[in-house]
């Protein structure tokens, strides 16, 4: 059933008849999953790897293996508002982990496969994960830091070693009475990178998933159609692939395709759209510019999407145009965050998308543009983009910070960090980032973690990290090093940091670019001035160096 039923309402018209009709007690796992089954032989999960073998799951198989886990959890003294992290690329066994997770009213905690020792030792340990399941890949890596993980009791592997997932669920039971869950109940928590300091756990409800279904009915151009079937190449781990495609695809009854295969290869993603005749998309831009770069891809590769949608960073015209020729699908833009998601956005197709804007915000939602004060200010002014408070998709707060919780809001206002402003139709622009937070390609760091980190390296003396402009990923990140004594920069000292923030953090948190400089800039209270940095690094580009 959907929110917002096909017809021939205006955008204006649809925001005006909505109405949220959130019920009291709700279950994630229950509403994707379970509902289904009984339906038909309905698929709801290819799944291929590398080497391209390829298995598909039914909501039955789902139903019959979440009920399995969440036994086996249980029977390991998982209990309600437990963290259980889930660290797996896209494979059968991360939807299974998350439906049994919410079944059994604990709460998921996703970690990307490309978090290194340092990334996960902080998000285990501040969330205290009583359980972990993982695949053979990382199992020397989780053993090599569990010495720093009092909480954690279990370890559970995936891929066939003796005790692992396929074990528990083998010898568990099929009958499960998931838990009786309040849409208000905690049901997800994911980390989401500060301007300072550690990440924060943004704790989401179960009612969350319920707050993304307007906008992601209509950035898919009214989902699902007949024959529909969604795939995007994001981690599940993060909100974009987790509450963007994978979960609410599968609340619908709409099958989903996982790949994993490592690294984003454009051109293995056009055989995988050809060859499942995926239909939906969440493509994020740098996804998609790559994608561009393929020659001949759709003569070599038939495509036949319906809907595209892209969020994370700006898409750009010339990729609005490019989609629209090449796949002859309008892409839809969208802009939310980990705390509030699924804000804002463009529907093809009651509204006029207009490349470069983010769209407008979704039915049920309200998005004003403020000042430091929490006023809205007027149309055309830049001002801090913020949804208001009692939204369904508005997380409940960050873990075990409450003072960090109340900062965020002014009033009846979300501050979300991002500037931009409304145009007299309505349509929202943005700007930038109020704060540090950089963004790049679609992932949001913090430069604080990732400042921290090179301290660690023993030539590094002081560090600065910035977002610098990247014609691909939006944002790059350059580190300002000042050295130790004894050291001296060099080409080769360089690539030794890089690869050790790499090692620790994630693939996509690595200092791209570094500038070994004799002094960073100051405040006079001691702290680093990044707009300094910025400035200079915006000077340098003008220059041509």
């Amino acid at each position: 059933m959907r929110f917002i039923e096909e017809s021939r309402l205006t955008f204006d018209e649809t925001r005006e008849r909505f109405r949220w009709n959130v019920p009291r007690r709700y279950n994630i796992g229950v509403d994707v999953c379970d509902r289904h089954v009984g339906i038909g032989d309905r698929v709801a999960v290819y799944v291929e790897n590398a080497q391209g073998a390829e298995r598909t799951f039914t909501f039955a198989d789902l139903k019959r293996l979440s009920d399995r886990f969440a036994n086996a959890l249980a029977g390991l003294g998982v209990r309600r508002g437990d963290r259980v992290g889930v660290i797996l690329p896209q494979r059968i066994e991360t939807v299974v982990a998350h439906i049994a997770i919410y079944k059994l009213g604990a709460v998921a905690l996703p970690l990307s496969v490309l978090f290194g020792s340092d990334a996960l030792v902080f998000r285990l340990a501040d969330s205290g994960a009583r359980a972990l399941v993982t695949d053979a890949g990382r199992r020397d890596l989780i053993e090599s830091i569990r010495p720093h993980l009092d909480d954690l009791r279990y370890v559970i592997p995936c891929d066939g070693e003796p005790g692992g997932f396929w074990d528990l669920v083998g010898a568990a039971s099929d009958s499960f009475t998931p838990a009786d869950t309040g849409a208000d109940d905690p049901a997800l928590l994911i980390y989401t990178s500060g301007t300072t300091g550690p990440p924060k756990g943004a704790l989401n409800a179960h009612r969350c998933l319920l707050g993304n279904l307007p906008g992601f009915e209509l950035s898919h151009d009214f989902f699902p159609h007949e024959g529909d079937l969604m795939w995007t190449p994001a981690d599940w781990a993060w909100t974009g692939g987790l509450l963007d495609a994978l979960v609410p695809a599968l609340r619908y009854g709409v099958p989903v395709l996982g790949y994993d295969g490592g690294k984003f290869d454009p051109d293995r993603s056009f055989a995988l759209i050809a060859k499942y005749r995926v239909r939906n998309g969440f493509i994020p831009p740098t996804a998609l510019k790559l994608m561009m770069q393929v020659p001949d891809a759709t003569a070599r590769y038939p495509v036949s999407m319906r809907s595209i949608m892209s969020a994370g960073e700006q898409v750009g015209a010339e990729v609005v145009r490019w989609a629209d020729e090449a796949l002859g699908v309008k892409v839809n833009e969208m802009w939310g965050q980990t705390e509030a998601n699924y804000l804002v956005g463009n529907c093809s197709a009651i509204m006029e998308v207009r490349p470069g804007s983010m769209g407008r915000p979704y039915p049920g939602h309200t998005v004003g543009v403020i000042d430091d004060a929490g006023d809205p200010v007027a149309d055309g002014a830049v001002g801090e983009l913020a949804p208001r408070r009692g939204d369904p998709v508005m997380f409940l707060g960050y873990w075990g910070r409450e003072e960090a919780t109340r900062e965020k809001f002014t009033g009846d206002w979300f501050r979300t960090g991002d500037l931009g402003f409304r145009d007299s139709d309505g349509y929202y622009w943005f700007m930038g980032r109020k704060d540090d937070v950089i963004s790049s390609a679609g992932h949001r760091v913090g430069p604080g973690e990732v400042e921290d980190c090179l301290l660690k390296h023993p030539a590094v003396r002081q560090a600065a990290v910035i977002g610098s402009p990247d014609e691909l990923r939006g944002q790059s990140i350059k580190a300002f090093i000042v050295l130790a004594p004894g050291h001296a920069g060099s080409d080769a000292l360089a690539e030794d940091i890089r690869n050790s923030v790499r090692a620790r953090l994630a693939a996509h948190e690595y200092p791209r670019e570094i500038e070994f400089i004799d002094a960073l800039p100051m405040t006079t209270t001691g702290k680093v001035r990044r707009i300094d940095l910025r400035e200079r690094e915006i000077a340098r580009r003008r220059e041509g160096g």
